[in-house]
């Protein structure tokens, strides 16, 4: 496990070319008990300093003159060999996040800042970061010791990254339920106490639903990912419950592949968004967002 001081003595590199915006998260950081922090205006210094000091954390600006957000995160890739870009956007654009998502930043920020969400996303990333480095460090000391003493590790290491790779997207993604389908679309495992948002009965197999009144043009878009085969992020979708209310839910999947590329189910995770919608939202509106 990573303690809080691992995490709080994890370096920081704050990047904006409003030094306003730096001061602000660089105080929000020192609050938090953050003490290794960092920052420049000039996007192009970035991969040089990230090339010198390896940060546990960049917080990077989108938007800056001359060199971007997204071109900064093209060079930190040439220097992250293992493909892990440590890079937190911050951004008021809404239609940057999924672009930045797929350019390899692992999670983002929004403008203006909000306290509890900034320092809950630093530290679970941090979080995630050092588990990340550590299980490295692990694969790296275990194959050291498979040529010394020729033991097969393979097994134990697939094992290793498949439970960092779920703890990774539980920890990046709020949410009030996991979930796992196997290949043929059936629940193999359901973490959470939400299971009624579902229309699934606790006491119940996976699959044995109640009925329910599903909005069926949203629950086809949804399974018509799912046959494609394609991750989805923020996919939203509603049920009318027996006394007439409407509940909306919001789901995020991608699907899993074993190391010989052959497709094995979806993974994902799903949260109740009825009191964020508007009163009197109508659900033929609702739309899914798909990764590239």
């Amino acid at each position: 496990m990573i303690s809080e001081q691992e995490i709080h003595n994890a370096t920081i590199l704050i990047v904006d070319d409003k030094q306003s915006n730096v001061l602000l998260l660089g105080e929000m950081l020192r609050d938090a008990g953050y003490a290794r922090i960092e920052s420049t205006n000039d996007s192009y210094a970035v991969c040089a300093l990230h090339q010198r000091n390896h940060y546990g954390l960049i917080l990077l600006d989108l938007q800056m003159p001359g060199m971007d957000g997204f071109q900064v995160m093209e060079g930190l890739k040439k220097i992250e060999a293992n493909g892990y870009l440590p890079v937190l956007v911050v951004t008021a654009q809404p239609d940057h996040k999924l672009r930045a998502l797929a350019a390899g930043a692992k999670d983002f920020i929004a403008k203006p800042f909000d306290l509890v969400e900034v320092m809950t996303r630093i530290h679970n990333m941090l979080e995630v970061r050092l588990l990340y480095k550590k299980l490295e460090n692990t694969n790296k000391m275990l194959e050291y010791y498979n040529q010394v003493l020729g033991q097969t590790i393979q097994e134990r290491t697939n094992e290793l990254r498949e439970s960092e790779a779920r703890f990774r997207r539980l920890t990046e993604l709020s949410s009030d339920w996991y979930w796992e389908q196997d290949e043929h679309g059936h629940f193999t495992k359901i973490l959470g106490t939400e299971l009624e948002m579902l229309g699934i009965l606790v006491n119940d197999k996976l699959n044995n639903t109640r009925e329910v009144r599903w909005n069926n043009n949203e629950r086809e878009r949804l399974a018509a990912n799912l046959a494609a085969r394609r991750p989805f992020l923020d996919f939203i979708y509603s049920r009318t419950n027996p006394d007439g209310s409407r509940k909306y839910l919001m789901v995020s999947g991608e699907p899993m592949f074993d190391t010989f590329g052959r497709f094995t189910g979806y993974r994902g995770i799903g949260k109740d968004v009825t009191e964020t919608m508007c009163p009197g939202h109508d659900a033929s509106m609702c739309h899914q967002v798909e990764l590239a």
